[in-house]
């Protein structure tokens, strides 16, 4: 495979410690062998430094992740997985199969259209007090479409045995809904995927406590 200088070139991955989009890249950069140069965008500090004009110019959502990256700057998650699955060698976070492809695309859309937009932070700031039910009732409302979808898709992970960016996006999921105090107990295929998932060196490295801007008080 041909490589441009520019495709040599280290990605920069701007990223907050605990955001669920950020954390899929970087699991999907630990996947794929990929290593990044990561800048810190602290979502809370000053404001939020995604609202910085600097950073709007390069994400004009104020969201993360955004990555450079050969040249181009993307700003959705699943773009720049589906991108970098596309341009690297490495394991597939996409089957080859038609209808495989189609089922991890499903499963990916649901948690990262249908569950997690409604309970981030910007959506949590918003609804002030009430954020804790809040946040339990949509990722229960999530949890409680995916599961029956995962019981007919899942082997030993969300779509057969191969890891694809359906486990991607469930694994942040789940550290949401622990952290709101959702009982994953109710949804056994899901427990039981994360649990076989957050093993996994890839999952481990790209932890929200493990990152260079974790504080120190949520280190591992």
């Amino acid at each position: 495979m041909h490589l441009s200088s520019v495709c040599l070139a280290k990605p920069v991955l701007y990223s907050y410690f605990r955001s669920s989009c950020s954390w899929r890249v970087r699991i999907a950069f630990a996947l794929k062998g990929i290593e990044y140069n990561l800048v810190p965008v602290n979502l809370i500090k000053d404001g939020g430094q995604q609202r910085s004009e600097q950073y709007s110019k390069l994400n004009p959502m104020q969201q993360v992740p955004a990555v450079e990256i050969d040249g181009i700057t993307l700003c959705q998650s699943l773009a720049v997985i589906q991108y970098i699955d596309e341009t690297r060698p490495g394991p597939r976070l996409l089957p080859v199969d038609p209808k495989a492809r189609a089922k991890v695309r499903m499963i990916s859309d649901l948690i990262a259209s249908g569950i997690q937009p409604i309970q981030n932070l910007s959506v949590l700031q918003k609804v002030g007090e009430e954020k804790v039910p809040w946040a339990q009732h949509f990722i229960n409302r999530g949890f409680q479409a995916l599961e029956p979808i995962l019981k007919e898709t899942s082997g030993k992970y969300c779509v057969g045995d191969e890891i694809s960016m359906a486990d991607i996006c469930l694994v942040p999921q789940v550290y949401n809904a622990e952290r709101f105090k959702v009982d994953i107990g109710r949804y056994p295929t899901i427990r039981k995927i994360n649990e076989t998932l957050v093993e996994l060196e890839a999952f481990k490295v790209s932890h929200p406590s493990h990152q260079p801007d974790t504080p120190a008080n949520l280190q591992a």
